[in-house]
């Protein structure tokens, strides 16, 4: 692979201040699909407007662009959006791959290349060292913002926020950033804004302090680190595999203009294990990987580093799929709670939470609430709809699966009879 560009590199071929916003905002491998490269070219199908995706290729030796968009701008966003993804260097443009039938121009297909060893640690050095002189002037920013105080954080205009999250996308710390956008929406949309602001400002000083460390992380803990930061995993480093009969008890999806994601749980019957899937299509297009809830999916997942609950990949082709009955790993609010402090302890950035409940009497009022055999109630989150829940359990105890978030329970799953229902 040869010398990798830099953003001011790439950027700087953009016809207009316009196009090196939106190719910014397209540089997203969740919206591309097929992206690979050789020491000569770099090539990805992006999902766009029309139905079928943008083929785009680039010859990094003129550098001359192809794109089958309508734009007439040279290069056309889609172009530099994917030069932007192979200067990260973060896996997610596959290098040394074999060109894929439609790129052009084209290319004989040859036996990969070894990786240079020598090339790969200059770039790992280079990106961590980028990674670090931002995270040191993001720990400046949050020293000035706790110097302010909180009430001057909430009257700061949305510029603030998402000026300190751009400057973290440029030092590649795009899981970050994302977090201090969301941040700055958040508080101005609850009435506890400050105790919640003041915990993530907390989380993102100890996610630079954690960096500065990180030779002392075991493999867990840095993993869970690299999520936070948005440090992506290729998928030759996802090899932690693991069999076992996997129930699906929870699936939970979002969908904005451009993209379709969902979270699928699934509970280990063997192992005791509960791993996230997370899978992503352009909207309109369907999940490459649609599990059916209350499904048992007999196979292997490839598990992410970190610590529990962690990110998994199914692995293989061939999955056995069979129905299942219930909710299996069901228990009372204090023992879910309990793990679910175990789990924060190990990783304080976690942000959802599986908790799998047995025996749950839905109570609404000013909040809503589900209440176990033992009096304990958890708060149930704005938005839940309150009645279809009660409609289901027709006023009895019954399990229920959902995910906390911010001390509120989103519950995803009741089991009515011996199956499970999504909300």
């Amino acid at each position: 692979m040869g010398s990798r560009w830099t953003v001011a590199r790439v950027l700087a071929l953009a016809p207009d201040a316009g196009s090196a916003r939106a190719a910014r905002g397209l540089a997203n491998p969740r919206t591309w699909s097929d992206l690979g490269s050789t020491s000569s070219l770099v090539w990805g199908k992006c999902q766009g407007s029309a139905r079928a995706p943008y083929q785009v290729t680039v010859d990094l030796t003129e550098p001359s662009f192809r794109c089958t968009c309508p734009s007439r701008k040279f290069p056309c966003k889609h172009g530099l959006a994917l030069l932007l993804m192979w200067a990260a260097g973060d896996g997610s443009v596959t290098e040394d791959a074999g060109p894929a039938d439609w790129v052009t121009p084209a290319a004989p297909r040859r036996e990969a290349a070894k990786p240079d060893p020598e090339a790969q640690a200059k770039r790992l050095a280079e990106r961590e060292s980028l990674m670090s002189a931002g995270l040191d002037d993001f720990e400046l920013w949050l020293h000035d913002l706790v110097r302010q105080g909180l009430a001057t954080a909430r009257r700061q205009p949305p510029g603030f926020w998402e000026t300190a999250a751009a400057r973290l996308v440029d030092a590649q710390l795009p899981g970050l950033a994302d977090r201090v956008r969301a941040a700055g929406a958040d508080i101005h949309a609850s009435a506890d804004w400050a105790p919640h602001l003041l915990g993530e400002l907390g989380r993102w000083y100890l996610a630079v302090r954690a960096w500065r460390r990180r030779a002392e992380l075991d493999d867990a803990a840095m993993g869970d680190l690299r999520t936070v930061l948005g440090w992506a995993r290729r998928r030759d480093e996802i090899g932690d595999r693991v069999a076992d009969r996997w129930w699906v008890v929870g699936l939970s999806q979002e969908e904005d203009e451009r993209l379709l994601s969902q979270r699928t749980w699934l509970h280990g019957e063997r192992t005791g294990e509960t791993v996230v899937l997370l899978d992503f299509a352009a909207t309109g297009q369907a999940l490459k990987v649609a599990q059916v809830l209350g499904s048992v999916v007999d196979g292997e997942v490839a598990r992410y580093p970190g610590g529990p609950p962690r990110r998994a990949l199914l692995a293989g082709d061939e999955h056995k799929v069979t129905p299942g009955s219930g909710l299996p790993h069901a228990t009372d609010v204090r023992t879910a709670l309990g793990q679910a402090a175990r789990w924060l302890a190990r990783n304080p950035w976690l942000r959802r939470i599986p908790l799998a409940l047995a025996g749950m009497t839905v109570v609404p009022g000013d909040p809503p609430l589900l209440v176990d055999p033992t009096g304990a109630a958890l708060t149930l989150a704005p938005g839940t709809d309150v009645w279809q829940l009660l409609a289901l359990s027709g006023g009895h105890p019954v399990p229920v699966f959902g995910e906390w978030i911010d001390e509120r329970l989103h519950p995803l799953s009741v089991q009515v009879d011996d199956r499970l229902v999504a909300l």
